[in-house]
């Protein structure tokens, strides 16, 4: 007798198959035979079209197994093909699904062992605008949506999960992140793709997107909670940010050719007052004091060179001011208010600025603007130079990224500040890091409060020595967070935060501050994100809260981003 195993190529050795017999007897070749028809898997093809016929790239097609419950979905071609392999056999209900389309007829048939099957679909008629729009949230909400393949990179891997966490990599500003794919597929954009100018759309590259962010505090100040920002009005509910996005971001993966993007941000609410630039719309705030407004918080050009190094982003006209671990628009930082340190820099620059990526390790930044917050048209514009260094090391788990932002004479002006900032990223693990920053700033000749020489509107006198008209108005500031994820939706933040206005130019109260901030981010889909917080602030040397009348304030306060 002769003892033999044979292994079932689809399964593996965990499916060898004794067998014993006698010579080679016929009965239990048949069997043999049998068994192994019994399990062979089939194979479905077809093809999707939309009720013109014409093929549809990029359908879903679920094949729903009627005996065993079970799914199996396949993505069509570019061409509109499909194919199902490794079905087991049984009864089958074959559907297509695209955003934008109704979904197909339901084609039901029975797949046989080792057959080879074709079953082509047809989606329905686009769907309104509203209706796309609708699906394209109770996607994302249910996880449903499909995420494709992992598109081409050209860096390191991101070491940070989005969501939950703003970003992704290691953030720098000024420029796109070069060598990485941009992945943002907002639900317009989603609904606007599946509209009948979809593929022009899509060709084009052009995205339209923002959010609203509405938020509420309970503080202990009456009045008003600055130096603590974004929510300085206490006790209120209030719209912080309406904000339209217009882009178009250069593809910095590929090697080949160059390319160019473009940017436009429509801001309005409360927080236009932390981007308002002299020069830009400034009236609102400084002439009028109004609580919201408007401002076009960012308009530049990207050319992108990829031939230079690693590539080169040469960003021109109004743009964030590049360092640092905050932003003015929400959704890119990692708690609703914003530290002390980040309240009194600079917030938006305009001129020209260049990025240089020399490898995954080395980025350097070179830019000339007009200053900060400031237009090029207005008097206090002066001729001034940025530089900074990106350098990231460690497998990617640390960044150190030291500027030098705005520097010219250093003499008076509308937020002329000198400034010298570090930021250090550091991930501990796969779900712990920190983000640590520190800068230190300055003014020269700045109007003594005590003398006759009146400061500019929006800005404020710094207190001099004895006798003095003008001084030096120094200030410098630190900020550490420690984030933690806890899984795919939720985050902690815990932020520590110290301020020393050493003159009181920049917050109109000489005294040293700090503030402790814990907050838990909880995010439903990737877009809608509740950000729930408690903050204690303390000034040390005097009362410097609610319009100088306390020492200190505690708030409970949290906002909610939701992305269009």
């Amino acid at each position: 007798m002769r003892e033999f195993t044979i292994a079932h190529p689809s399964v593996g050795k965990s499916a060898l198959v004794p067998f014993h017999f006698v010579g080679a007897r016929p009965f239990a070749l048949a069997l043999l035979i049998l068994w192994f028809a019994a399990r062979a898997y089939a194979q479905v093809r077809g093809l999707v079209q939309d009720a013109s016929g014409a093929p549809v790239a990029g359908a879903q097609v679920v094949a729903h197994n009627t005996r065993e419950n079970v799914d199996r979905t396949f993505a069509s071609a570019a061409d509109g093909s499909f194919t199902t392999a490794g079905l087991q056999p049984g009864h089958y209900q074959f559907k297509a699904t695209k955003l934008g389309f109704a979904d197909s007829q339901m084609a039901e048939r029975d797949v046989i062992a080792g057959q080879d099957l074709t079953v082509n679909l047809t989606l329905g008629a686009h769907q309104g605008f509203l209706k796309r729009l609708a699906q394209a949230y109770a996607q994302d909400w249910h996880g449903t949506a499909d995420s494709g393949p992992e598109p081409p990179r050209r860096a390191l891997p991101s070491p940070l999960n989005s969501p939950p966490f703003p970003n992704s990599d290691w953030s720098y500003g000024g420029s796109p992140e070069i060598g990485a794919p941009d992945t943002n597929v907002p639900p317009l954009m989603e609904a606007l793709y599946g509209g009948s100018n979809g593929d022009a759309w899509e060709q084009s590259r052009v995205k339209l997107y923002g959010w609203l962010e509405g938020s509420f505090n309970l503080s202990t100040s009456h009045n008003s909670n600055y130096p603590a920002a974004y929510d300085i009005f206490a006790n209120r509910i209030e719209l912080d940010q309406a904000v339209l996005y217009v882009e178009r971001i250069p593809d910095t993966v590929q090697t080949d050719h160059f390319d160019w993007g473009f940017h436009l941000t429509s801001l309005f609410g409360t927080s236009y007052r932390f981007t308002t630039n002299l020069g830009y719309f400034s009236q609102q705030l400084l002439d009028d004091h109004r609580e919201y407004g408007f401002d076009p918080a960012l308009e530049y050009v990207d050319l992108y060179f990829p031939q230079v190094a690693e590539g080169l982003n040469i960003r021109v006209g109004r743009f964030i001011s590049i360092p640092g671990i905050e932003a003015q628009l929400a959704p890119n930082n990692y708690v609703y208010t914003h530290s002390l340190l980040y309240t009194i820099d600079p917030f938006t620059d305009t001129g020209i600025l260049a990025t240089i990526k020399f490898n995954n390790s080395w980025l350097v930044q070179l830019g000339l603007t007009a200053s900060h917050d400031v237009a090029p048209w207005t008097p206090d514009a002066k001729p001034s130079a940025t530089a900074c260094i990106s350098y990231t090391f460690n497998q990617g788990n640390d960044n150190v990224y030291p500027c030098v932002n705005g520097l010219n004479n250093g003499r008076y002006a509308y937020n002329n500040l000198q400034m010298f900032d570090n930021t250090w990223y550091h991930k501990f693990n796969s779900t712990w890091h920190m983000a640590t920053e520190a800068w230190y700033m300055y003014q020269l000749d700045v109007p003594s409060v005590s003398g006759p020489l009146l400061p500019e509107k929006g800005t404020n006198g710094a207190f001099c020595a004895p006798g003095q008209i003008r001084c030096k108005a120094p200030e410098w500031a630190a900020v550490n967070y420690v984030e933690k994820q806890v899984n795919a939706k939720n985050y902690i933040s815990i932020r520590s935060d110290f301020l020393d206005d050493m003159k009181g130019q920049r917050t109109g109260f000489k005294t040293r501050y700090a503030e402790e901030t814990l907050m838990w981010g909880h995010w439903v889909g990737s877009t809608v994100v509740f950000r729930p917080e408690i903050r204690l602030d303390h000034a040390f040397d005097r009362r410097a809260y609610d319009y100088g009348t306390r020492q200190g304030e505690f708030q409970l306060a949290m906002d909610v981003i939701f992305k269009f």
